[in-house]
């Protein structure tokens, strides 16, 4: 299978230093299933070309191999595609041969791994049995120019019709490192098969290169259920993971929600009231080790920082860009080594089973569970009181009967364009009797902020311990 990349960049021969690869010479890496080679057909100052050639060995793949289809002895193990149509095996030769560009590192030129050049990307054949239009569906919103010629069963045949192979050109300008990233992803999709077992380590590889553009991306749904080879369980944890960055600018989006909540709750200081006393709560317990499920753009754990209580904190939310939020927010680059050792931040979803939950004596969960879908809910629950069973457990979610003390807020609307649900005292009172006595927890109810005679609080927390 071969795949060539040029520039016509000046000086164009750059892409070598992109890519770590001399121009003036050809290198070869060994992989498990073969050779790749690395060359450079075309290498002047106004056009360089790149040529990466895998020269897959079906032998050794077949005895590698010790599935059950492995041992039937059927040709087709040794007589198929896969030595030459694009597919996972390109996939990893370009994380294997080309990692630091697909990393977007360059020692010699860290300027130009960071700039857009004009770039071309030619498969000599992939198979695309949906046509031309999966091809431009998948590429084109990426911003490309795609031209894909299809090519016969056989030439010498022309009687026998066409085949499902492409040969595809795309043309944009992109930095080398989207363009390899893309390829990375979109190659094993477009053949629709994988040469490996997928698991939990495919999901996070997707999503750290989807990062900047999986989520917006209009076929999302189909990629993710290709690339991870249609295991439910994944697809449905990785479009959970993704869906927070679905909006077209999902941070004025969660700004402009959060900003309406907050300007309901200032006049009485709730956001501040609300981690003060859940604070007082964490100090009451002899918390150390505290999570922060759901931790947003970091307010919180600003807090947990300044108390020296805390020797280990953590944060955790669904959107990659509240956390990028929450990292400026608490200046982690500029902390001391001792500080910055102290709290660390990681993306999930809160109804997905996460060794990385587990360790903390304390877990919090703020004005969270009613951004859920409430049948979520109960996933949610048997991630955080089976699973996770940290010994102390803060939640807090408004009290929808203190709604009617805020100023234009009707009785149908909720203080948050984004919450599922709201909870009356007695929803949620039942709600958290029914978790503590399936999980062996005990719970107290408190009130957080003014404590109206008619209507109660305005927060709502549950703290439970076992």
């Amino acid at each position: 299978m071969l795949l060539t990349i040029t520039t016509t960049y000046q000086p164009a021969t750059d892409l070598g230093f992109l890519l770590v690869k001399n121009p003036a010479r050809c290198q070869s890496f060994s992989l498990s299933f073969g050779q790749a080679h690395v060359f450079y057909p075309v290498a002047h100052d106004s056009v360089c070309t790149a040529a990466l050639l895998v020269d897959l060995d079906p032998i050794r793949l077949v005895r590698r191999r010790r599935s059950r289809q492995s041992q039937n002895g059927t040709l087709g193990q040794y007589v198929n595609d896969r030595p030459y149509v694009a597919s996972s095996f390109l996939s990893v030769a370009l994380a294997r041969v080309y990692k630091s560009a697909l990393g977007g590192q360059s020692k010699e030129r860290p300027a130009l791994a960071a700039t857009a050049i004009p770039l071309e990307a030619q498969i000599t054949a992939v198979q695309c049995r949906d046509g031309e239009s999966m091809l431009r569906a998948l590429f084109e919103p990426l911003g490309y120019n795609v031209s894909a010629e299809r090519q016969p069963l056989d030439a010498a045949f022309p009687e026998w019709g066409e085949s499902t192979y492409w040969s595809v050109t795309l043309n944009a300008t992109h930095r080398l490192q989207d363009l390899l990233t893309h390829l990375y992803v979109l190659l094993p999709v477009l053949d629709n098969d994988k040469h490996y077992w997928v698991g939990e380590d495919e999901l996070e590889k997707l999503l750290a290169k989807g990062e900047d553009w999986l989520s917006t991306h209009p076929e999302r749904d189909l990629i993710v259920d290709r690339y991870l080879r249609y295991q439910r369980h994944l697809t449905r944890e990785a479009l959970a993971r993704l869906v927070a960055d679905d909006d077209i600018d999902p941070d004025a989006t969660e700004e402009a929600h959060a900003r309406e909540e907050e300007v309901l709750e200032a006049r009485i200081s709730l956001s501040e009231q609300r981690m003060m006393t859940v604070l007082a709560v964490l100090r009451g317990a002899g918390a150390t080790r505290v999570i922060d499920l759901g931790c947003g753009e970091g307010r919180f754990l600003q807090t947990l920082l300044k108390n020296t209580d805390c020797e280990q904190i953590a944060g955790m939310d669904v959107s990659s860009r509240a956390l990028a939020l929450a990292k400026r927010r608490l200046r982690l680059d500029r902390l001391p080594a001792m500080q910055r050792a102290r709290i660390k931040l990681f993306q999930g979803a809160l109804t997905y089973r996460d060794q990385r939950l587990t360790g903390y004596d304390t877990a919090c969960a703020l004005e969270v569970i009613e951004h859920l879908e409430p049948s979520r809910l109960g996933a949610f629950e048997r991630v955080l009181f089976e699973f996770s069973r940290p010994s102390t457990v803060v939640i807090t979610t408004p009290n929808t009967e203190y709604n009617v003390q805020f100023e234009n807020l009707t009785a149908s609307r909720f203080r948050h364009s984004d919450h599922r649900f709201e909870w009356t005292r007695e929803e949620f009172s039942r709600w958290a009797k029914r978790v503590a006595d399936r999980s062996g927890y005990e719970f107290r109810l408190l009130p957080i902020g003014p404590v109206d005679p008619a209507v109660g609080p305005p927060t709502q927390m549950a703290v439970f311990s076992r």
